[in-house]
């Protein structure tokens, strides 16, 4: 190769937990299609019991992984692959996968408890990356104006949807996701290590 030529640059599995959440849901979405729905019904929506049955306690988590269509699903993926690699770097792949992890039983508990109805699907998720990431670079003893516009724009449009717009939409479910996303931005810390150049899968 001569000396000027440029070299192609690499793809890097740049954000793990990020791309590997994407894929499954993706993976889920392919099944669903496949069976008609059965899968998720089954094992990808958080339902209101029997408590007797262990997927049930299953689905408060994995009902992230479940959408209602492709639509759903694109949506949601989209925001998150926008967000989420940039939260990974700020939080380690580590943190960010207890911040999806309490997004989603937010979103489930709070339907299950309040409304007795069940979920499905990643919104919550993508609430908690939007609140999280208005706080981007919080330092101690402010407040950002972009955290307080965002979470005037996003409380407000969900609390006037859950009260005056009927649907399918599961509003509680976004509003306990950008609680989660809030609470989080300003109590834990941004990861101090140095973030990693991500994994080498193509051009090397």
């Amino acid at each position: 190769m001569s000396a000027g030529k440029r070299r192609l640059p690499k793809i890097t599995f740049n954000s793990p937990v990020v791309l590997c959440f994407v894929f499954i849901c993706v993976g889920v979405q392919v099944a669903s299609t496949l069976t008609g729905g059965i899968t998720t019904q089954v094992f990808f929506t958080a339902k209101p019991g029997p408590w007797t049955n262990p997927l049930t306690y299953l689905c408060l988590v994995t009902h992230i992984f479940g959408h209602a269509g492709w639509d759903h699903l694109i949506g949601n993926m989209s925001y998150i692959l926008l967000l989420g690699p940039l939260l990974e770097e700020k939080y380690g792949s580590g943190r960010l996968v207890g911040i999806i992890l309490a997004s989603a039983l937010a979103a489930s508990l709070a339907n299950i408890v309040l409304l007795h109805s069940g979920v499905v699907g990643a919104s919550g998720v993508v609430f908690t990356f939007i609140l999280l990431s208005s706080v981007t670079g919080l330092r101690e003893g402010e407040l950002p104006l972009t955290f307080i516009l965002v979470a005037a724009l996003y409380f407000g449009q969900q609390i006037y949807g859950a009260f005056f717009v009927r649907g399918n939409v599961s509003y509680l479910g976004h509003i306990a996701g950008g609680v989660v996303g809030a609470i989080v931005g300003f109590l834990l810390p941004a990861n101090e290590q140095k973030p990693t150049s991500g994994y080498g899968i193509l051009g090397q």
